[in-house]
């Protein structure tokens, strides 16, 4: 299947154009040829390339052919897969080694110093003012095509699957490493687990969280997945099975339909949240565990719903053009929620714990007939909404 490929961010309100302090910008899209696809490809370690700027970073060449600089054979991977199912993806368009992609902004390794018994010349003793130009420069704005891409699906309804793809080393310090296939995750299994069992049952030797653990916080699963509700996961193969172009492109042939069978045993994609809020920079280092800030996202919630019952000159549709929410999407997120707990809710019934009362009657009270500046807003927003 043809795609086509652009290195164009995103558009997003207020973004800054990255391409005026490099040739190209630091990523890579495959554009959807399936409007509709639910998946959303990563890749975070698909090239070896550097800018122009940074030269080898001091290295020795024939190193950029080995898994310090790439996940060797993710990328061509990654392009089939999105190809063959009409899917949207992301792909970093530099070396890790410039910074790596799948660290938050603030993890010791962003920037390795060292890799693998390599010293990188041009990243020793790097100082605090090149680190943040290079996540102002590559870091930043992939996560931002990540996120746009994200908002562009929940734009048209779509609850983004969000399937990262990486590669490991056959050997890792002589340990010979035994899985072809390692799925990663976190806490929320909804695709992991009927991955891990249909790649088994296809006959790959399989990691559950093998070789490494998918529970990295701050990464980019971690961002874009777990602190959005989103469904993910992340597949690491061994790089001997993907080691060329035309053996990478085979490997996604084998794998499409495993992944296929994987998807339709998750069922319809949902939000779920399986951590509450990360710690901000004013609550870290305080001990708060997660049962309390599950506390107090509740308690924040409580206030919210408070906050609108007591204020009902704030029409819905004002909510909705500022915002992009309203009084019914709280509803039906509690009921979205209630439903992941076995608790079942009709849409009323979740939507009068925001109200206060049931919907019909707070309509008859306080609704207003909306303007047609208002109602021209909305349109013009492409809103969907009940």
């Amino acid at each position: 299947m043809a795609r086509a490929l652009s290195t164009r961010l995103p558009e997003m309100s207020g973004a800054p154009d990255y391409r005026l302090n490099m040739t190209g910008a630091p990523f890579e899209i495959v554009t959807a040829t399936h409007a509709d696809s639910p998946l959303l490809f990563v890749c975070d370690h698909a090239s070896n390339a550097l800018p122009a700027a940074y030269g080898t970073l001091g290295l020795d060449p024939a190193l950029f052919g080995t898994h310090i600089a790439s996940d060797i054979g993710a990328g061509e991977v990654t392009r089939t897969l999105a190809a063959a199912f009409g899917a949207r993806a992301v792909l970093a368009r530099w070396s890790r080694l410039l910074t790596d992609l799948n660290r938050g902004a603030d993890d010791p390794t962003l920037v390795m110093q060292l890799s693998d018994g390599s010293l990188i010349p041009g990243n020793a003793g790097i100082n605090r003012a090149e680190i943040e130009k290079r996540i102002e420069s590559f870091h930043a704005p992939y996560h931002a095509a990540i996120a746009g891409a994200i908002a562009a699906m929940r734009g048209r309804d779509i609850v983004p699957v969000i399937v990262s793809m990486h590669s490991f080393t056959p050997v890792w310090r002589a340990f010979r490493r035994p899985w072809e296939i390692g799925i990663l995750w976190d806490r929320d299994g909804r695709l992991a687990q009927p991955l891990i069992a249909e790649f088994t049952r296809a006959g790959f030797v399989v990691g559950d969280n093998e070789p490494y653990s998918g529970e990295l916080e701050n990464d980019c699963l971690y961002r874009h997945g777990t602190m959005l509700g989103l469904p993910h996961v992340l597949i690491e193969m061994r790089q001997d099975l993907v080691a060329d172009d035309a053996a990478a492109r085979a490997f996604a042939a084998r794998i499409k339909p495993v992944i296929e069978r994987g998807l339709a045993a998750m069922g319809t994609p949902t939000l779920k949240f399986t951590r509450p809020l990360a710690n901000g920079p004013l609550t870290s280092g305080v001990g708060m565990d997660e049962r309390t800030r599950e506390q107090l996202e509740a308690a924040a919630f409580r206030r919210l719903v408070a906050h609108l019952r007591a204020h009902t000159d704030v029409q819905n549709i004002d909510l909705m053009n500022l915002a992009g929410f309203c009084r019914n999407c709280l509803g039906d997120w509690y009921r979205e929620a209630a439903a992941e707990k076995g608790i079942t809710l009709e849409k009323d019934q979740a939507r009068e714990i925001v109200y206060g009362m049931p919907p019909a009657e707070w309509k008859k009270r306080y609704q207003k007939e909306a303007s047609q500046e208002q109602q021209a807003a909305f349109v013009k927003a492409h809103k969907t909404h009940s």
